[in-house]
């Protein structure tokens, strides 16, 4: 793809719909090795999951398409996207609580 994961594009993903509880954090974290970006994921009060994810402008589409159908059992409404700025250099893709 280009970049490193810690070179790029940073984005904010937040999916809505029946996203906790069905082992989206966990999917999250495999589907951003295969797509190939840095980052972060975490469930966030109001039911949603935010993503964090930084690498090539390729490697972040495919990991927003990726968000979008989420893991079998989730049941994705929408997910909103805002870009950031790329800040600090991410190497790898954590859970967060």
């Amino acid at each position: 793809m280009g970049d490193t994961p810690a070179m790029g594009h940073r984005v904010r993903l937040v999916v809505h719909g029946r996203v906790q509880g069905v082992g989206f954090r966990y999917a999250a974290r495999e589907a951003a090795a295969l797509c190939g970006v840095a980052g972060w994921v975490r469930n966030l009060s109001d039911g949603t999951v935010e993503i964090v994810a930084q690498g090539s402008a390729e490697a972040i589409e495919a990991m927003r398409l990726w968000a979008e159908e989420g893991p079998r059992h989730a049941a994705v409404e929408r997910v909103l996207v805002d870009r950031l700025e790329p800040g600090d250099a991410l190497s790898t893709f954590d859970i967060r609580r």
